[in-house]
């Protein structure tokens, strides 16, 4: 028996995260896998429970130069263009996944990752990527094929305020996945601060619609395209229906595109209702 004392990361599989949520599923002690209740991830100390873990040793191993973030940004391998949604990305703060279904991505500069992952788990961005895959699997020729902005563009700023694209998509991904302890290290990089109620089901549906129409708006989309667009994601629309008895993201998101085309077309800056509680995304290009 060896003295050693050895770090074990969470090998974190893609049935565990989901978009903008790295506590999607967790293990049981018997095996069995489960979601995570809107109780526990209302809980920032609590942690989903991997079925296997990694020695620290072989993550760096693995990582090498590549990456040196004590944080993951990466998406599900296995996928469906018939699924409710076919790109899948989070951020896991301080996890391992060298090869648990859940494939990594290495921004450079590493302050990109935050609009990088909004941009991904985007209708718009999502729409092209269910045009490209064929199968069940999301792997990196695929990704490669996607439409990502360039650096240059997301320096730009938002036609309808003083921000880069950058820092707007950023600043709204980070309100959505700072939810937990597990994320301090994202939130101290990013000199962001966990939200009061991360989980509160309404404001995390308008970051997620603000975040959907700026990147309809990102990509050039036209209001008509929009609606289109959103018309050949199905299954939101089944369960927006069932829930709500209509198609509550679409029209929420078409809200907002209107509200930034007028804020556009008079030369004024778009005000989120929630600008109180969202910061710039900040981070270093390190």
């Amino acid at each position: 028996m060896t003295e050693t004392v050895e770090r074990m990361l969470p090998l974190y599989e893609a049935k565990m995260i989901h978009q903008f949520d790295h506590r999607w599923a967790t293990y049981e002690a018997d095996g069995s896998v489960r979601d995570v209740t809107l109780a526990e991830k209302q809980d920032p100390g609590f942690a989903a429970l991997p079925r296997y873990w990694v020695r620290e040793e072989v993550v760096r191993d693995r990582l090498g130069d590549r990456w040196d973030r004590d944080w993951l940004l990466g998406w599900r391998d296995i996928c469906r263009s018939t699924d409710v949604r076919t790109l899948i990305a989070t951020i896991n703060g301080g996890r391992a996944s060298p090869e648990g279904g859940t494939l990594l991505a290495f921004p450079d500069p590493a302050a990109a990752a935050p609009a990088l992952l909004a941009i991904w788990n985007s209708f718009a961005f999502d729409f092209v990527a269910r045009l490209k895959v064929g199968g069940t699997h999301l792997k990196y020729f695929t990704m490669r094929q996607l439409p990502v902005p360039h650096p240059d563009q997301l320096a730009a700023k938002v036609p309808w305020g003083a921000v880069s694209w950058r820092d707007w998509l950023g600043s709204r991904a980070l309100r959505l996945i700072l939810d937990s302890d597990e994320m301090l290290q994202v939130s101290r990089e990013f000199d962001a601060t966990l939200p009061n109620d991360p989980w509160d089901a309404d404001q995390r549906r308008w970051v997620r619609a603000e975040l959907d129409a700026g990147c309809f708006h990102l990509f050039g989309i036209v209001r008509s395209d929009v609606d289109y667009v959103m018309e050949t994601f199905p299954i939101v629309k089944r369960k927006d229906e069932a829930e709500f008895g209509s198609y509550r993201t679409k029209e929420q998101i078409l809200e907002v595109y209107d509200v930034m085309q007028a804020a556009i077309a008079s030369g004024t800056t778009y005000s989120s209702p929630l600008d109180a509680d969202i910061h710039p995304a900040g981070g270093s290009d390190d």
